[in-house]
C-alpha cells in the first residue's frame, strides 16, 4: 500500500492495470476488485455501521471514504468503487427513502402522473454534492495503482424500486405500469436516463475513472422491453457520457440478460460487459468479442472458500487470457462471507 498518501508524482493511468483492461488491453493476471467488497462481511465495516444509519453513511464524505479504502487496504484490490447507493438518485430528486434493518430500501412509491411530477431533477447536483466529495477525496487518497470506480443503477431497475416502494419478488407494480399506463413510465425511464447520465458526468469530473451501470432487473423483461427500457436508456446514458467525457471507459451489468447481453454490448455502446453467475465467460466471449469481460464467479462459491474456489476462480481466469478482463463475481458478496476467503481469491486469481 506504498501508494497511499504517496508525497510522490501519481502513476500514468497507463499504469492501473484495471483502468487499461477497462480500455480494452489483455492484462495479465486479471485486474481484480469484487461488486460489494465494502460490505458487512468486514469488521471494519460492521465497526462503522454503529455509527450511523446506511444513508448517512453514504452521503458523509469522511465515512464514506473511509468504506471505500477499508478492503484495499485489506486486499489490495485493483478497484476502489464508491461506497453509496443506486437509490440515492431517486431520494436527490425528492423522493422519500429509508434503510430498515432486515426489510431493506423503503421508498414513497410512484403510482401516478402527480407522484412523478412531485420530483425534481433540479435538485440533483445540489443533493449529491457530498458524493462527489468523497470521490474528490478517494482520487488522492488511493494508491496509485488503484482505478476508482464511480456507478449509478440503470433506470430500469431504478424505476423498479421507485414504483414498488421497495424490493420485490416479481416487481409486479413496474411491470403493470409499463403495461397500462406506457406513458407515465416511459416519463419516469426518460427523467431516470437523463438523471443518471447527468450524476455520472458529475462523477467523473469530481474524480471517477470508470463508472458502471447495475441494471440489477434487467433479467425479467422479455426481449421488446429488455431492448426499450435497459438497451436503449443505456445507449443514451453512454452516448451523454462519452460527448462530455470522451475515453472515460463505462460497465454494464444487465443482470440475467441471457442472450439479450450480445445485442446489449453491440448497441450500447458500453467498453465492458459485466457478466452474472450464469453466463459462460467463454461462450459470451465469442458473442461478444469487442469488450472487455467483467465477471464471473459465483459468490456463494467465495462464501464457501476452499480448494473449490480456487479451482473455479482459476478455470474463470484462464478461459479468458489473451482478451480483456477483469475479474469479479457475478454478483456481490455476500454478507457472512469469511473475509479470509476473499484475500484466498484475490491470491488465487493473481498467481501465475
Amino acid at each position: 500500500m506504498s501508494g497511499m498518501n504517496s508525497e510522490n508524482a501519481p502513476l500514468s493511468p497507463s499504469s492501473k492495470p484495471l483502468l487499461r483492461a477497462l480500455k480494452g488491453e489483455a492484462v495479465w493476471p486479471p485486474p481484480v476488485w469484487l461488486m460489494r467488497q465494502a460490505g458487512r462481511y468486514l469488521p471494519e465495516f460492521r465497526a462503522m455501521r454503529d455509527k450511523a444509519d446506511f444513508l448517512t453513511r453514504c452521503m458523509t464524505p469522511d465515512m464514506a471514504e473511509e468504506l471505500t479504502l477499508q478492503p484495499i487496504r485489506r486486499y489490495g484490490m485493483d478497484g476502489a468503487i464508491l461506497f453509496s447507493d443506486i437509490l440515492i438518485l431517486p431520494w436527490a430528486m425528492g423522493q422519500s427513502l429509508e434503510f430498515i434493518d432486515g426489510r431493506g430500501p423503503v421508498l414513497g412509491a410512484i403510482r401516478s402522473a402527480s407522484d412523478l411530477e412531485k420530483l425534481d431533477p433540479r435538485r440533483l447536483l445540489e443533493a449529491t454534492a457530498p458524493v462527489r466529495e468523497t470521490l474528490s477525496r478517494l482520487s488522492k487518497s488511493l494508491p496509485d495503482v488503484t482505478t476508482l470506480l464511480g456507478f449509478a443503477g440503470s433506470p430500469f431497475t431504478v424505476s423498479c424500486y421507485m414504483v414498488e416502494g421497495g424490493g420485490s419478488r416479481d416487481f409486479a407494480a413496474t411491470r403493470r405500469m409499463m403495461q397500462t399506463e406506457p406513458a407515465l413510465f416511459d416519463k419516469l425511464i426518460d427523467t431516470l436516463t437523463t438523471s443518471t447520465a447527468e450524476m455520472l458526468c458529475g462523477q467523473i469530473e469530481a474524480g471517477a475513472e470508470a463508472v458502471m451501470l447495475f441494471d440489477s432487473w434487467a433479467g425479467i423483461l422479455p426481449p421488446s422491453a429488455f431492448r426499450c427500457y435497459v438497451i436503449e436508456p443505456t445507449r443514451q446514458i453512454v452516448r451523454h457520457i462519452q460527448e462530455k467525457h470522451p475515453g472515460t471507459p463505462i460497465i454494464g451489468f444487465p443482470r440475467l440478460g441471457g442472450v439479450m447481453v450480445r445485442e446489449y454490448a453491440e448497441k450500447t455502446g458500453v467498453n465492458t460487459l459485466a457478466l452474472d453467475t450464469v453466463a459462460d465467460p467463454a461462450q459470451i466471449g465469442v458473442l461478444v468479442p469487442d469488450v472487455t469481460l467483467q465477471g464471473n464467479l459465483d459468490p456463494m462459491v467465495l462464501f464457501s472458500g476452499g480448494e473449490t474456489m480456487v479451482r473455479e476462480a482459476q478455470a474463470i481466469r484462464d478461459a479468458l487470457k489473451g482478451r480483456p478482463h477483469v475479474f469479479n463475481l457475478g454478483h456481490g458478496v455476500m454478507q457472512h462471507t469469511p473475509p479470509e476467503n476473499v484475500g484466498a481469491l484475490v491470491e488465487a486469481v493473481r498467481a501465475v
